[in-house]
């Protein structure tokens, strides 16, 4: 062939074909590569039980992520089925684009099935409770808060999390679990059965708080401040906004109280190994501060890289320099975590789990400080975290 080329051809056009095969073989061939190998791996059961009551819209489930994790690393149900769609979480199920819907949660089971499914689980996963509102049906955000459709997390939800950890199952709680709209005789009992107590602040990076520049910020977050603080607003560039359960609100501008407006999730080094996780992860989303007891291992903790005048602001907050990012928290065979972050908000909701080595590709385009692509967390933190949990819950469930 390659005589056949020298002879009958230009140079010019013999380069050509060598970039038209190459470029074959990396659209072709290695994904058809990347295909068959991930079908020719084994599949495993692992009884994962996923809650998500935030689903305003069919493309935006935190479900999603859990699931695209269990499928990719050919996780399947007890019967041998994949975790997809609605067949694969409890909670909230959109059947309009004007809030009609159809609800199928821990409360709609009798006690006697709640207890089965509890001893038939290996992973309890709580990926939101925040809810869904009417405002997640209109372009409008409004002055005022939007009026809850669904959401909260229950007593049905708290005595499910409850017998999962005292049965040594895995149990998987995230962001926002126990701030509005749950009770505060839930949270209550939350925190005294899990011994953590959440601070009632959350916060959340924003690129620009000018509100001209950016509609993303809401109304009633404004006014609230202004009320706060001498009806003042004058904030430009980027920042972090924190609000307290109270109606509190305060604002950390870049250059004044943050050297970096990034808030990052920081990872020690024994846990970077065990986890493959990156040593720092910037997190521009949502996230919530907690205190725990000294028997939580702390897998990551935030740093948002405050000045001093930040760290004063921190401490009139009542909010310490460092607060944790990811907890664990052993129980016999089984380990209760807490993701004190919006972490499995990603879209992520095609059919690309099919392709082996998916993870290993994206972490060589998606770098952990690159903070613009929302996909970058989910590859550089997520994943990899998900991944050693579920083998772990898997392999703790073989040996017993």
């Amino acid at each position: 062939m390659k005589k056949f080329l020298d002879r009958y051809f230009p140079i010019e056009f013999r380069l050509l074909f060598k970039w038209i095969i190459f470029f074959m073989l990396v659209f072709f061939a290695f994904p058809l590569l990347s295909y068959l190998s991930w079908q020719g791996k084994p599949s495993a059961g692992l009884e994962v039980v996923i809650l998500d009551k935030t689903v305003p819209n069919k493309e935006q489930g935190e479900f999603q992520s859990i699931q695209w994790v269990l499928n990719h690393l050919k996780y399947t149900k007890t019967n041998g089925s994949k975790y997809l769609g609605e067949k694969g979480y409890f909670g909230y199920y959109l059947r309009g684009d004007q809030g009609e819907h159809e609800i199928n949660d821990f409360s709609n089971m009798s006690l006697s099935v709640k207890d089965r499914l509890v001893q038939d689980l290996d992973l309890l996963y709580i990926s939101d409770t925040y809810g869904v509102y009417e405002n997640d049906f209109t372009e409008n955000v409004g002055e005022d808060r939007s009026k809850k459709i669904y959401g909260g997390m229950n007593a049905d939800d708290l005595y499910m999390i409850k017998s999962a950890y005292e049965a040594e199952k895995v149990v998987i709680t995230e962001f926002n679990s126990i701030a509005s709209p749950t009770s505060k005789q839930v949270r209550t009992e939350f925190e005294n059965l899990m011994e953590v107590k959440w601070t009632g602040w959350i916060g959340r990076y924003f690129d620009e708080l000018n509100i001209v520049l950016n509609e993303e910020i809401p109304d009633w977050m404004i006014t609230t401040y202004k009320n706060q603080h001498d009806g003042i607003w004058d904030f430009n560039g980027s920042g972090i906004i924190f609000l307290h359960e109270n109606g509190r609100i305060e604002v950390m501008r870049d250059n004044e109280h943050l050297r970096d407006p990034v808030p990052s999730v920081v990872t020690n080094i024994l846990n970077q190994k065990k986890y493959g996780l990156s040593e720092v992860v910037k997190y521009p989303y949502w996230f919530d501060i907690l205190l725990i007891s000294r028997e939580y291992e702390v897998i990551s903790h935030y740093d948002v890289h405050p000045t001093p005048k930040g760290i004063e602001l921190l401490n009139e907050m009542g909010l310490p320099r460092y607060f944790p990012a990811v907890i664990k928290r052993r129980k016999g065979n089984g380990s209760f975590y807490y993701f004190a972050g919006d972490y499995s908000d990603n879209r992520i909701t095609d059919n690309s789990y099919k392709f082996q080595g998916l993870g290993r590709m994206w972490r060589m385009f998606l770098h952990a400080d690159d903070f613009s692509q929302r996909r970058s967390f989910f590859w550089n933190y997520y994943y990899p975290l998900m991944k050693e949990i579920t083998k772990e819950t898997y392999s703790n469930k073989t040996k017993h």
